[in-house]
């Protein structure tokens, strides 16, 4: 089943997909299919409501606002540590960036070159550095926030596949997460460079920043802006939302070489919330 799963990812028209999807989440008639399609959705993958600071559902002008909604103001504490998780979910992987290489499941392994779309500069700041790999499944909050406070000095927008990010497919589909369509956000942080890489999949119908809204789709061909030059800098403070998924997906992070370390309590698999310690100085 697994192999019949992969070769459906090869073979099915990712990007039209995707796209359509996205075209469909953003329908705001008829009301009965709109609410319908949401409801169906809050049942199947038992998401819980009473965080969101509109909890019922049908009153979403469309199922990316839904899927994107915000939460009550006191649903996510930001905890009192140099580093906090910027997203619900699930770790992927993390730990050391071996080589210029990251770990993705099972014995495959990418490039953080790759991963960053080929900058050579913005690699070197990463060698023998700590990654973390974090996974939103569908009924996770997906706004993305600061895992600490840090000012944005450049993104690079990378075109790519739009495979499906599971356990399946980090298992046997090489090089996942630098082939597929992917934002990378570089900031300037206490303690150094910061790479967050937000990975789109299959069937997302957009990545957005706060900075510059919806970024994925429509480009066809790698963008990369320099913010350092602007006259007012883009700063975010810890737990501060810096983007959002609209269906989807995972993000990667980057630390410099004896930069930080991870919480002893983290390994693959472990879930995730918002705001909660993730690692230290």
């Amino acid at each position: 089943m697994d192999s019949l799963f992969i070769l459906f990812q090869q073979l099915v028209p990712q990007q039209l997909l995707s796209r359509m999807t996205g075209w469909l989440a953003e329908l705001r008639s008829p009301l009965w299919l709109k609410n319908t399609i949401i409801e169906q959705f809050v049942n199947y993958f038992d998401v819980d409501m009473s965080e969101a600071e509109q909890p019922d559902p049908t009153a979403y002008a469309n199922f990316n606002a839904f899927f994107t909604r915000p939460l009550k103001t006191d649903a996510r504490p930001i905890a009192d540590a140099d580093i906090v998780n910027p997203a619900d979910g699930a770790i992927s992987q993390l730990g050391a960036i071996a080589q210029g290489r990251i770990f993705q499941a099972k014995g495959q392994y990418f490039s953080t070159r790759e991963l960053l779309g080929g900058d050579d500069e913005r690699t070197a700041q990463f060698d023998e550095g700590q990654f973390a790999t974090i996974y939103l499944s569908p009924r996770d909050y997906h706004r993305v926030h600061m895992p600490l406070k840090g000012t944005l000095t450049g993104t690079c927008y990378i075109p790519g596949k739009l495979f499906s990010v599971n356990t399946v497919t980090a298992e046997n589909v090489d090089r996942l997460f630098a082939r597929n369509e992917r934002l990378v956000c570089y900031f300037d942080t206490e303690l150094g460079p910061m790479a967050m890489v937000l990975v789109g999949a299959m069937i997302v119908a957009g990545i957005e920043t706060v900075w510059s809204g919806q970024v994925a789709p429509p480009q066809k061909a790698p963008a990369s802006l320099d913010y350092r030059a602007l006259p007012e800098a883009v700063t975010l403070e810890k737990g501060e939302e810096m983007g959002r998924f609209k269906l989807g997906s995972t993000v990667i992070l980057l630390f410099p070489k004896e930069s930080m370390a991870w919480d002893a309590q983290y390994a693959a698999g472990t879930p995730t919330r918002l705001g909660v310690g993730l690692g230290h100085k």
